[in-house]
């Protein structure tokens, strides 16, 4: 009977149990195991990778991970890759050294039928299941389009390398030098091997930096290298003309402290990479490919990216914490769980004690009442196990309520980034716009400018013609020539001082200082300004705190500022005032000060805020106005040498202008050895006229025989230069340059004299076809133009031409030019018919310096780390000496000479099908696969296997 009512009280409980048993919580999920060959986990970047994996982990805790390390080395990442497969893993995930040692343990694993997740890069194959990464090509293309818009689109860059033979390096170079060749201003000059190393970088860095000073900014693979870089600017003196640009993007602080200008965005894949992992394993559809993009991070949005980071930090605690939250309740579940099970049993041996006593002491109530109040304590505490359920399930609701609102400020930190994007692409915009704007206008003054040159030429041409004819004219006339010669000059320099304005706002104004003294300077101007001065009863007093201050100065710079102060100063000063200049000491000595007081009405409260803009002429009452470029001028000159321009002025008692200058400039602002243009003009004209004396006799016999062709699209001008060479030569004109170049052609002249700014064919564009042309490579060029920049003298040379006059000419020193340009012409080719005589059969130096040239690169093709000191070395000469030497015999660098001889060899080598791509790109000294095929494809036109392919079959 007993054992009947057991049997009872134990069927009636066991539903009991199986609910508890079900409420006990979810069931188990299966566990996975995956592992993690990283190619190493040293740098910013790796961590963030792998804290990225932990933090997506937390999430999956049914996923395990197992990490090695590989430490750089492909062959340990190798025998790592092939452990963890033989350790038993569910999925694997691989960041790859280099592609290709790692690609034949990947591909067993992937046979093996183990999903394989690439991470940052890729392999030689495409067995793998998923590739999770950034766009290496992408980075290094707008690294380039970020440098470009930082210069301007003009600029010399100089670029840090990763890993030697990383697929991040090459990628990142290759779309940098992609992006680059949108810009042909821009110019990649020099590259240093960084190998992701801040520190190992520096010396290579600095010595780099010291042969090309022109480098304005640096493009560094990843911010930890853009720092070594910082550090050595900041050695070098070179931090703010310098600017840098990293990859990474972790941690925007870095442009903030200005650490680096810029830094594009890369980012760490390890959240990315266990999503992707996850899907594959719960058999959920998946991308193959998942790019991650990037953007730069600058001044305009580092704090913004800063905050986004330190927001999601600070959410990804509160998750930590309300999930240590949820397992502290779990747990306490569990032990009140565990709790009511004892109770439970305990009630089951109640009742059969109950039973067996109802059975055998019914007489005993007693015993009954007991187990009454047993039976209601065992209610209270089903109570409370309700109770505390309830409680479970208001947690668990507020756990749902807080992921909702972490999704909705996801979406809203999204949104605004979308915001963000959308404002910055607008300010670009409407920048790119405002600088058209700015240039064009630039253009419309410089056009302008060069434009009044033509009229003055005629003008001034006849003009000191006549003046220089002799006793014809009378006094009356002569007078009256003189006033025209006068006001064209003064017309030239207003000509002058606009070319002026537009050289400082495209900063080519450069400033070429020497040690003078300044009070003597100041003097010799000051006495220009003497006699108009007197004559309207103005006194100028020259006042100095020493007879003789010496300071660094580029004299044709502050001619123009004193020049452009004391005509203001003379101009506003009335009728028997006075105009005082002074020169002192100021700073403690360490710089000077020039004050120019005049006695005038002073400068009106709504002049002073624009009294340096370009262009502004205040309200001057009955004084002439005067063209608004003066005073900026002046301003602007100052500036760029390192200086000052301030003023006081009081209404009624004049006006005070002090320039400030250091007396120490910069050694870059220095010339020992300066060049005054207008000196060396004069030097010119001498040593033509000393060699006309020596050589009139020979010329005036073959003169009648001359022919020259004038090229000019003015038909004034073309005129005028007719006339003046007509006495002398027989001359030919041509009004175009298309024109010009084909009576070149089929006339072959003895000289030609071109224009330089014509309509469809330029000057320059006619003397480089002339030089091209083996017919009229001979020919002497004299370029006529209003454009007198050096730098555009410069240009103008090395076209080809022989001599560049600036307009207005002199007509007597041109006609002497082209008579000893002739003269100069004919002893050459005297010269060549001497040499021409000599012995042919044996080869010249400069045939056997290219031999040797050609033998020593060829003998050391293999040789990877094959530079110009390496080949100076061996051929016995600085590296100078052998730059300069191949550049004048072949035009070309020493760099671009050992490529194309590996690439012409290449050629070669590839005809012999039995060799693969990869043997040819090593035994031909190139550093990867890839960038042989790249070099070979740019000289080529074909990749190395369809050059192959069509040689082989030919």
């Amino acid at each position: 009977m007993i054992t009947r009512l057991f049997s009872c009280a134990s069927a009636c409980l066991a539903p009991v149990f199986l609910l508890l048993s079900a409420c006990s919580g979810p069931a188990a999920h299966p566990s996975y195991r995956i592992g993690f060959s990283q190619c190493s986990t040293g740098g910013t970047w790796r961590k963030a990778v792998l804290a990225g994996m932990e933090r997506e982990l937390s999430f999956h805790p049914e996923m395990h991970l197992r990490m090695l390390d590989a430490h750089d080395n492909s062959q340990r990442q190798q025998a790592q890759i092939r452990e963890l497969v033989r350790g038993g893993i569910d999925l694997l995930i691989v960041s790859p050294q280099e592609a290709g040692p790692v690609t034949p343990a990947v591909e067993e694993a992937f046979q093996r039928g183990i999903p394989v997740v690439l991470l940052d890069r890729r392999i030689t194959s495409e067995q793998y299941t998923a590739f999770v990464g950034g766009n290496n090509l992408e980075v290094g293309q707008t690294a380039a389009r970020y440098a470009a818009r930082l210069l301007k689109e003009h600029g010399h860059v100089l670029e840090i390398l990763g890993g030697v033979n990383a697929s991040t390096t090459a990628n990142r170079h290759l779309g940098f030098a992609q992006g680059l060749a949108a810009f042909p201003n821009m110019h990649l000059v020099a590259q240093v091997n960084g190998n992701w190393d801040s520190v190992a970088l520096q010396p290579l860095l600095a010595t780099a930096l010291k042969a090309h000073p022109e480098v304005s900014i640096i493009f560094a693979h990843n911010d930890e290298m853009g720092l070594g870089a910082a550090r050595v600017l900041r050695q070098l003196g070179l931090r703010k003309k310098v600017r840098i640009i990293g990859v990474d993007g972790l941690e925007p602080g870095l442009v903030q402290q200005r650490a680096l200008t810029a830094s594009l965005l890369y980012p760490p894949a390890g959240e990315d990479a266990i999503r992707t992992a996850a899907k594959i394993l719960a058999h959920q559809p998946f991308k193959r490919e998942n790019i991650l993009g990037t953007m730069v991070i600058d001044s305009t949005n580092a704090m913004t990216m800063r905050q986004q980071i330190d927001k999601m930090v600070s959410q990804q605690r509160d998750i930590e914490r309300q999930q240590g939250l949820m397992q502290h309740l779990l747990a306490t579940y569990a032990t009140q769980q565990t709790a009511l099970y004892v109770s439970l049993a305990s009630l089951l041996v109640a009742l059969a004690l109950g039973a067996v006593a109802w059975r055998s002491a019914r007489k005993n109530r007693q015993i009954n009442r007991q187990l009454a109040l047993q039976n209601a304590e065992n209610d209270k505490i089903n109570r409370e196990l309700a109770s505390r359920n309830e409680e479970y399930d208001r947690i668990n609701h507020e756990l749902t309520s807080q992921n909702q609102e972490n999704d909705r400020i996801n979406r809203q930190l999204l949104q605004q980034n979308e915001e963000i994007s959308a404002q910055r692409n607008q300010l670009e915009v409407l920048a790119e716009q405002s600088r058209a704007d700015t240039e064009a206008k630039l253009r419309f003054f410089t056009n302008f400018s060069h434009e009044l040159r033509t009229p003055l030429t005629l003008i001034m041409g006849p003009v000191e013609e006549m003046l220089s004819s002799g006793p014809a004219l009378t006094t009356s006339q002569r007078q009256d020539l003189t006033l025209v010669r006068r006001n064209t000059q003064r017309l030239l320099q207003l000509v002058n001082q606009l070319l002026d304005f537009r050289k400082i706002e495209v900063g080519k104004m450069a400033v070429r200082a020497t040690e003078g003294d300044l009070v003597a300077f100041v003097r010799e101007i000051v006495e220009v300004f003497e006699k108009p001065a007197r004559l309207r009863g103005v006194q100028l007093r020259l006042l100095s705190a020493k007879p003789k201050l010496t300071a660094w100065f580029d004299g044709n710079l502050l001619d123009k500022v004193f020049f452009n102060l004391l005509s203001n100063a003379v101009k506003f000063t009335p009728d028997q005032g006075t105009v005082t200049i002074s020169v002192q000491p100021a700073d403690d000595g360490q710089a000077l000060q020039v004050s120019i007081a005049d006695t005038g009405r002073g400068i009106s409260e709504q002049d002073r805020a624009h009294i340096f803009e370009w262009f502004y002429q205040g309200s001057q009452g009955t004084v002439a106005k005067g063209s608004g470029i003066g005073l900026a001028l002046a301003h602007g000159l100052v500036r760029l040498h390192q200086g000052l321009l301030t003023f006081s002025s009081l209404p009624g008692r004049g006006s005070t202008f002090t320039v400030t200058l250091p007396r120490e400039l910069p050694a870059e602002l220095r010339a020992d050895n300066p060049t005054d243009p207008s000196e060396m003009l004069l030097e010119v004209a001498e040593e033509i006229l000393n060699d006309v004396n020596s050589e009139t006799a020979a010329i005036a016999k073959a003169e009648s025989d001359t022919l020259v062709l004038v090229i000019e699209d003015n038909e004034e001008v073309n005129d005028f230069l007719t006339r003046k060479l007509g006495g002398d030569f027989r001359v030919q004109s041509a009004t175009d340059g298309h024109t010009g170049f084909r009576l070149a052609t089929e006339l072959l002249p003895d000289l030609i004299v071109c224009d330089v700014m014509m309509p469809g064919l330029s000057g320059l564009e006619v003397v480089a076809q002339l030089r091209a042309d083996w017919r009229t490579s001979h020919i002497p060029v004299i370029l006529l133009t209003a454009r007198g920049a050096a730098e555009q003298q410069v240009e103008g040379v090395q076209a080809g031409a022989d001599l560049y006059l600036t307009k207005p000419f002199n007509p007597t020193f041109l006609l002497e030019s082209v008579r000893t340009l002739l003269a100069n012409r004919a002893r050459q080719r005297a010269q060549f018919r001497r040499e021409f005589r000599l012995d042919e059969a044996a080869p010249t130096p400069d045939q056997k310096f290219l031999a040797d040239l050609t033998a020593t690169v060829q003998t050391h093709l293999s040789d990877t780390n094959l530079g110009v000191e390496d080949v100076a070395r061996y051929l016995g000469l600085t590296r100078m000496q052998l730059y300069r030497k191949v550049k004048a015999l072949l035009g070309t660098g020493v760099t671009e000479f050992i490529q194309g001889q590996r690439l012409d060899k290449a050629g070669e080598l590839l005809l012999d099908d039995s060799r693969s791509i990869t043997d040819v790109a090593y035994e031909l000294g190139f550093s990867t696969p890839s960038y042989f095929s790249s070099s070979f494809r740019a000289r080529y036109q074909l990749s190395p296997s369809e050059y192959r392919a069509r040689h082989v079959t030919q």
